[in-house]
């Protein structure tokens, strides 16, 4: 049975050059065949039948924990600025982005 190819050598080598990663021909078919095995068998998921199911977001019960919402004194102007590498006028500098 001939696996229908989904991804092609010229969608692998997008995806390379998207990712920054530099391919040999070799590395290009292989991970080609790889890409097209794993989208393969996400066909078999297809087939389970999930109705009635509950969607599961965790694998355990997880609950967050919140501390109390307490008003407490907050740092003056001068402690929360000591840190600041550079700091002109009472506000930290940085750099310029444009």
């Amino acid at each position: 049975m001939e696996s229908l190819k989904i991804v092609s050598k010229e969608r692998t080598k997008r995806l390379a050059w998207l990712a920054k990663i530099e391919l040999t021909e070799e590395e290009n078919d292989s991970i080609t065949i790889q890409l097209n095995r794993i989208l393969e068998s996400f066909k078999d998921l297809d087939k389970v039948d999930l109705k009635g199911v509950e969607p599961t977001y965790h694998a355990i019960n997880v609950t967050n924990i919140m501390r109390e919402d307490k008003v407490t004194p907050c740092l003056k102007k001068d402690e929360a600025l000591a840190n600041g590498s550079k700091v002109k006028d009472s506000f930290f500098v940085a750099p310029k982005i444009v």
